[in-house]
Formats: structure tokens, sequence, C-alpha cells
């Protein structure tokens, strides 16, 4: 027996003694990420001071070079002709004369074409002999009228004397009645004729073109042997008019201008208007009117602006850019409205914009400083900074977003 308990026992296998848990590793991973947590923040602190940023720069000019003196707010827009007309006849024929060509001058109820007029001088004919017809007509009621009258008269002295029966006295005045209406019957017939004669004459005038008002000829639209028609659409082999005038001393410069802007633009404000075909030539003009609807689409405001003095380089549909001035500007030309601080012109990859306001970075040695400002229009040449900067100051350009007051940077250019 007690063999066989030594080989049962063999057969057991002993469990070792368990280990006990280390229970204080929670806190050394806690000490670990907070570590690894305040080395990143400190790295990200340390970065934008440590290595410095690569920036290009530009310098902030004055900006009467670019948009002329006491400039606040500059816009483009195109020269339009308040009065211009596409010429048509009032009725529909062939055209058998054209008298203008473009660039000619015509003045008011000059004739520009005609057309066929054989139908409209048939129905004058017709007209003409149809009045004579009335007037005939009416000769012959009043000659029966001056008949009927002796014996209408003799009548009545018969019937008091009764001579005559009162039928027979009857008879006659009835006939006598008959030849007086006849006359007013005539009388008007005769004035129908002649309404319908100055209708028909009208006609003929009316195959005569002649221009509106004084003006140069733009357009040519049609030629002889075309049709025209004043009610035509334009499709087909019909044309709708003769050709096209321009009255030159109607002209004048239309201009979007934002909404964000238009504070900025008054009645009667002096203006300064440059031509894109004569950039160098500054035209005098002023505001006419600030047309008192917005277009939704654009967000910009129309504005009417009058030339101060003609000249027969101005031509309709000229691009033209238009600086607005400070009423002030002439007796201080170098001065913006800004407080009488000069307005200067920096590129529009310089600037931070917000509306009127912006954000600009001035470079001060191998740092930059956050500097608020504020802009006025954007235009070809740049962006418009009415106050918060000195000409000559160096700016940075481009992504301005990786950039913070005092970051380092390192000049590209």
């Amino acid at each position: 027996m007690e063999d066989r308990s030594a080989l049962i026992n063999r057969l057991k296998i002993d469990r070792p003694a368990e280990i006990e848990p280390d229970r204080r590793w929670p806190m050394w991973a806690a000490i670990v990420a907070v570590v690894i947590a305040v080395a990143g923040i400190a790295v990200w602190w340390l970065m934008p001071r440590g290595i410095p940023v690569g920036v290009a720069t530009a310098t902030a000019a004055p900006a009467d070079t670019a948009i002329g003196p006491g400039t606040i707010l500059d816009a483009s827009g195109y020269v339009v002709a308040r009065r211009q007309a596409t010429v048509s006849s009032k009725v529909t024929g062939k055209v058998v004369q054209v008298s203008i060509e473009e660039g000619q001058r015509v003045a008011r109820d000059e004739v520009i074409g005609r057309l066929d007029d054989t139908n409209a001088r048939a129905a004058v004919e017709q007209m003409r002999a149809q009045r004579a017809q009335a007037e005939a007509n009416l000769v012959a009621a009043r000659v029966a009228l001056e008949n009927a009258v002796p014996t209408f008269r003799r009548n009545e002295q018969q019937l008091a004397k009764a001579v005559i029966s009162a039928q027979t006295f009857d008879t006659g005045k009835a006939a006598y009645d008959a030849a007086r209406t006849g006359v007013d019957v005539a009388q008007r017939g005769v004035e129908v004729a002649i309404a319908n004669l100055a209708y028909a004459e009208r006609n003929l005038e009316d195959t005569v073109v002649r221009a509106p008002f004084a003006g140069i000829v733009t357009v040519k639209n049609a030629q002889p042997g075309e049709m025209v028609s004043p009610v035509s659409a334009g499709g087909g082999f019909t044309r709708t008019g003769i050709g096209t005038i321009v009255d030159m001393e109607s002209l004048e410069i239309e201009v979007d201008v934002s909404e964000n802007f238009i504070n900025r633009v008054h009645s009667d404000q002096p203006v300064t208007a440059h031509l894109n075909a004569y950039p160098d030539w500054g035209i005098p003009a002023h505001v006419i009117a600030i047309i008192p609807t917005a277009d939704r689409a654009k967000a910009t405001v129309k504005v009417r602006v009058g030339f101060d003095a003609r000249d027969e380089r101005i031509l309709p549909e000229m691009g033209v850019r238009v600086a607005f001035l400070d009423s002030a500007a002439r007796s201080a030309p170098a001065e913006a409205s800004g407080g009488g601080q000069r307005a200067l012109i920096v590129p529009t990859s310089a600037v931070q914009a917000n509306g009127d306001t912006g954000v600009v970075y001035v470079l001060t040695e191998d740092h930059v400083e956050r500097r608020s400002v504020r802009l006025g229009s954007r235009i070809s040449a740049g962006q418009i900074v009415l106050s918060g900067l000195t000409a000559g100051a160096r700016l940075a350009t481009g992504d301005l977003e990786k950039l913070s007051d005092g970051a380092k940077v390192r000049v590209a250019n």
C-alpha cells in the first residue's frame, strides 16, 4: 500500500506559488504620458520662434503714382451714350436709298434713307380723287338745296291762302328737308376725304427716314434692296433699322462700385477718369448721380459720371478707370480722406482684407509685426491702404496664414 501511495504521489504536479501583481504601473504610465505631452507642447511653442518662416516682401508706395493724388476710391467702367437710337421707318417697305456711312456726322431731321414709295404715292392719288369727288357731291347738294328753297317758300304762301292742300305742302317740305340734309352729309364727306388724304400723305412721308437728333453714325444696318420693318423680330431677311446714331454730347461713364464703399461717393464729387486707350490722360469729371438700387448678384451700385469737357477721343463703349477724389483733393492733392494721412498702394497678397479693414505684417529686422489698416478700393495695380501704414514699409506677402505677431521670418527675395 505504501508503494502504491508513493507512486500516486509522484504523479502529482506541484503548482508554483502565485506572484503578487505590481499595482504601481498605472502611475508610471501616467507620468510618461505627461512627459510626452509637455515635450510636444514645448516643441510646438518653440518651433515658430526658433525656425524662421520664409516670406517674400513688398514695399508700400504712395498711391499717387498709381491712381492720382487725393484718391479715396477707384473703380472701372465703360463710356456709354445716354442718347442713341437704331433709326427705322414707321412702315414696312423695301429700301431704295441709304445715305449714311459709319463715322458720318448727321444733323437733326437729315434724310438718312428712303423706302419704295410707289404704293404710298398711288394711295395719295386715290385719296385726292376721292376728295375731289366729295367736293363735287357737296356742290351738287348745295345746288339742290338752292332749288328747293324757292319752291318751299312758295308752298308756304299758297298754304296760307288755302290754294294748296296740306298734303301737297308736306310733300314739298320733305323735299326741302332732304336737300338741306344732303348738304350736311356732303360736307362731312369732304371732311372725311381730306382726313384720308392727310393719312395717305403721312404714310408717304414715312417712307423717308430722318435722323431724330444730331450725332454720329456708328452702325449701318441696311442696304438698298433689303426690307425693313419696325415690327420685325430680326429674323429672316428683314431689317429692323437703317442705322444707329449716337449723340456724342450725351457720353458719360457708368461704373459699378462695391456696396462696401458706396458711402464714399456722393453727387458732384470730383473724379479723374483714365481711358484704357489713353492711360496717361487724366480727364476731369464729376459724379452725376448714384442709381438708388444695388445689384444683388455682384453686390455693387451703379454710379453715373459725367465729363467736364468733351473730346473727340472719347468714344462709346471704351473701357475707363475712374478715381473718385476727396472733395478737398484740389486744395490738398497729396492727402487722402483718412485724417490727412497719405494713401498707399500695396500688393493684394500682402493684405488679409475684411471689408473696410485688413491686416498686414510689417517686417522689422528678423520678425514681423501684425498691424491693422483701413482699406480703400482694390485696383489692378494693388490694394489701396488709407491709414495704418507709412510709405516705404516692408510687408510680408504670400501665405499670411502661417504668420503671427512677432514670428521670426526669413526673407526669400
